[in-house]
């Protein structure tokens, strides 16, 4: 199996094992609320979880958007646009895997006492904002590549809807609050989108890929 081909199979199996974690340590966390607590809490300092959702969710999802970024970078090495956003795409996965190794507080919110959960934040707040930017300029690449051309509006509204969803999550940030509920629907739009983005790539001979391209 190729570079670009293992790289394709960590993009597809990022946003599964990263919904499967998030599904497994709230039930295995009485009391737990998708609704109304962050997915950050599910791997905070001290819970029954916070092992498992820390090694088992975020560090190898973040693991596996760097090696998606790297067949990436492969595939459209030679544009300058495609290789911008695929480095958006391994940024992510880097600050995913920081927000695994610093876990947050007890409720992850404030006040904000420990260095450990400000590195947490300030790595989760740099997640998300470059896999927004990443889907948002894909979804311009995409645009000069044959067979590609139809993934343009679904990967721009999935930037654009996963903004406005941690947009509507930080405006509502107070606990009891939708926060969990919205910080879900920006990253599942998102992580879908990666699982799209991997799925269709790897039905293309990634020795092939430069012929896909309009010039």
């Amino acid at each position: 199996m190729t570079i670009p081909k293992i790289g394709l199979f960590c993009g597809v199996l990022a946003p599964i094992l990263w919904a499967v974690s998030i599904v497994a340590c709230g039930t295995m966390r009485p009391g737990y609320n998708h609704f109304t607590q962050y997915i950050s809490e599910l791997g905070e300092r001290g819970c029954s979880t916070e092992v498992l959702m820390r090694y088992g969710g975020f560090i190898p999802t973040g693991l596996m958007y760097v090696g998606f970024a790297v067949s990436l970078l492969v595939m459209f090495g030679e544009s300058w646009s495609g290789v911008i956003a695929a480095v958006f795409v391994g940024v992510s996965g880097l600050a995913r895997i920081g927000a695994g190794i610093f876990p947050c507080d007890v409720g992850c919110g404030e006040p904000i006492v420990s260095l450990s959960q400000r590195l947490h934040s300030l790595f989760a707040s740099v997640a998300f904002v470059t896999i927004i930017l990443a889907a948002i300029l894909w979804g311009i690449v995409f645009r000069r590549y044959r067979g590609l051309g139809e993934l343009t509006n679904h990967s721009v509204g999935s930037g654009v809807l996963g903004l406005m969803f941690l947009m509507l999550m930080v405006w509502n940030a107070e606990p009891g609050s939708a926060r969990g509920l919205l910080e879900r629907l920006a990253s599942g739009t998102l992580s879908l989108w990666v699982l799209i983005f991997a799925a269709r790539l790897s039905r293309i001979d990634p020795h092939l890929f430069g012929a896909y391209s309009q010039g």
